[in-house]
């Protein structure tokens, strides 16, 4: 198995230029885990080497292509129905086909980026394509690694070993895409969504999910290079057709007016092309020594990129849009408002100048909650709905981020941005006709919490040792089970941040939950909190605690820190799904 950890923490660039060898020798032998911990000295690159110049707001937005099913008999070898839990009560209605492949990606149409920046991806582009799905609609999805072998491709810094999750599906583990499912060049995955609400429920109905690499060990690196894209689900309310005449249905904005938004901090060199910060300082094979370390704080990014495209512009007509606004990491966490340069009166501009947040994680909230501000850590997502029409034509509405990260990516500054950084930009223009959709007063209903069925409680703490990221004092290990839970139970999780400087958004695998506590105080209405979870935003000196359920399915998961660079190294546990009778 390629390990970073057996790699010396210096990644794939030095297994594919014998750099491992080198640093190993110069340290005289290997290197020792608990020699491991990172420098205070360490500048990240980005202070040194920052990325080219970019002109703002250049290119447009790049709007992902809706994914379109193939033939099943193209499909050779056909599916194996035996490799899946459940696949004949929930026969796939559509099959689909991703080829994972490498090629080059046009961030910005400026020199150096102009000739395009060698990125990883699904047919042909990065983010991949957004896929449309519907409960009780079953989908087969083979996906194909056609990546160059290592050494062999033009980006240096991922691993062509990739195993790609489906974020927070309830997905049986063989469909999961867990870290050590993975699959190489040449070799493909299969994956099988029975699309049907956890439980039955549908007050559980999910609709904004992504999916992404997660590769064990190379996780940050192979998403930085570009593997990570949309999948959403719909259902008889939010239908995706803002036209519906089922007085069930929501109505909220669809087709394009419905937009998925991927957020991505990234650098660059001086040639245009994707870095990752490996070393400092730059690695050189003829001056390698053992003062080099791989990056374990995190990875921030100089230039904002919004669907893999640098500061773009986004052309809106004077009407209300659904944004799917997602942080893809891999270690940057965003406070996110809207700014106006407008010719109309600066009162009717501050009614635009708002988000209406109707989910959260995916999940549609009980109501639609009016915001100035939002903060979307690393794998959270927020649909919002913006209402243009309280603008005017050739007015200009800026997504301003204001929350400053420290350079090393561990963690926020505690100092806000109060011009803060242009992620991109909406061009209003007239609109051709009238708008049908609409902002609900009520959405979904959050399943009923009942403490008898809880069976146990468990404490998760995680902290910094050694270098390395732990939980409950322990590096990840994927033969080890660090919880069995019983089929169809509930449980109570308490997540504790034992560092008083470090940030992490906090993911569980497969079902979501519902936050009881923060710091011991209960999470109230009109709190975005107060929404099944799939996220938990774990700051320095904090305690959450939550109730979730684990139904429909047997097999292992995992539960990991989503600053992608954290849970690398080495931020995650093993849990499974047990029979009755069999849990710990």
């Amino acid at each position: 198995m390629i390990s970073r950890r057996n790699a010396l923490k210096v990644g794939l660039t030095a297994a594919g230029t014998g750099m491992t060898t080198k640093l190993a020798n110069a340290a005289g032998g290997p290197v020792p885990q608990s020699g491991l911990i990172f420098p205070q000295t360490f500048t990240p690159s980005i202070v040194e080497r920052p990325s080219p110049p970019a002109t703002p707001f250049v290119a447009p937005l790049n709007v992902m292509p809706i994914a379109q099913p193939v033939n099943p008999a193209s499909l050779v070898p056909g599916p194996d129905p035996l490799r899946h839990q459940r696949y004949d009560e929930f026969l796939p209605q559509k099959h689909y086909v991703q080829r994972i492949g490498e090629f080059r990606w046009q961030y910005h149409p400026e020199p150096p980026y102009d000739q395009g920046t060698w990125s990883w991806g699904f047919n042909g582009i990065t983010p991949g394509e957004t896929y449309h799905a519907y409960y009780g609609e079953p989908v087969f999805l083979r996906r194909i690694n056609e990546l160059p072998p290592v050494g062999a491709g033009n980006a240096a810094f991922p691993l062509p070993s990739v195993t790609i999750h489906l974020h927070n599906a309830h997905t049986a583990s063989e469909s999961d895409g867990i870290p050590q499912d993975y699959f190489n060049p040449g070799e493909f995955w299969d994956h099988h969504y029975a699309n049907f609400a956890a439980g039955f429920d549908p007050r559980e109905i999910m609709g904004t999910l992504w999916y992404h690499d997660h590769r064990l060990d190379f996780t940050a690196p192979n998403v930085y290079a570009g593997l990570s894209g949309f999948y959403l689900l719909f259902d008889e309310k939010d239908s995706n057709n803002e036209r519906d005449r089922n007085p069930e249905a929501f109505r909220l904005p669809s087709g394009k007016y419905d937009v998925p938004l991927i957020l991505h901090d990234v650098q660059f060199d001086e040639n245009g092309q994707v870095i990752w910060d490996f070393f400092n300082p730059a690695p050189d094979a003829g001056t390698m020594t053992p003062t080099a370390l791989y990056t374990t704080n995190g990875m921030v990014g100089d230039r904002f990129t919004v669907n893999r495209i640098i500061q773009p512009h986004f052309k809106v007509e004077r009407r209300k849009y659904r944004f799917r606004i997602l942080n893809g990491g891999p270690s940057r966490l965003y406070d996110l408002s809207l700014r106006a340069d407008s010719s109309r009166p600066r009162k009717a501009v501050r009614k635009g100048e708002k988000f209406f947040v109707i989910s959260t994680d995916g999940n549609l909230l009980e109501e639609p909650l009016v915001k100035k501000r939002i903060e979307v850590w690393v794998a959270q997502r927020h649909d919002v709905i913006i209402d243009f029409s309280h603008f005017a034509p050739g007015d200009h509405v800026y997504l301003v981020n204001h929350l400053e990260m420290r350079d090393d990516g561990a963690g926020t500054t505690g100092r806000e941005l109060d011009e803060g950084n242009l992620v991109m930009r909406f061009d209003v223009v007239e609109s051709k006709r009238k708008d049908p959709s609409r902002i609900p007063d009520e959405m979904r209903e959050l399943p009923t919490i009942d403490m008898r069925e809880v069976r146990k409680e468990r404490l998760f703490v995680f902290d910094y040792d050694n270098g390395l990221w732990t939980v409950n004092g322990k590096l990840m290990d994927p033969n080890r089970v660090d919880a069995a839970i019983e089929q169809d139970s509930a449980e109570i999780w308490t997540f504790r941040n034992a560092g008083n400087s470090w940030v992490h958004p906090i993911h569980t695998h497969f079902e979501e939950f519902q936050i009881l506590e923060v710091n011991g105080k209960a999470v109230k209405k009109g709190d975005v909190l107060r929404a099944r979870k799939d996220v938990v935003s774990l700051g320095p000196n904090m305690d959450v605690k939550f109730f979730g359920r684990w139904r429909d399915f047997l097999g292992k998961h995992v539960m990991h820190c989503h600053n992608v660079v954290h849970e690398d190294h080495a931020m995650m546990i093993r849990w499974d799904i047990v029979p009755p009778g069999e849990g710990d």
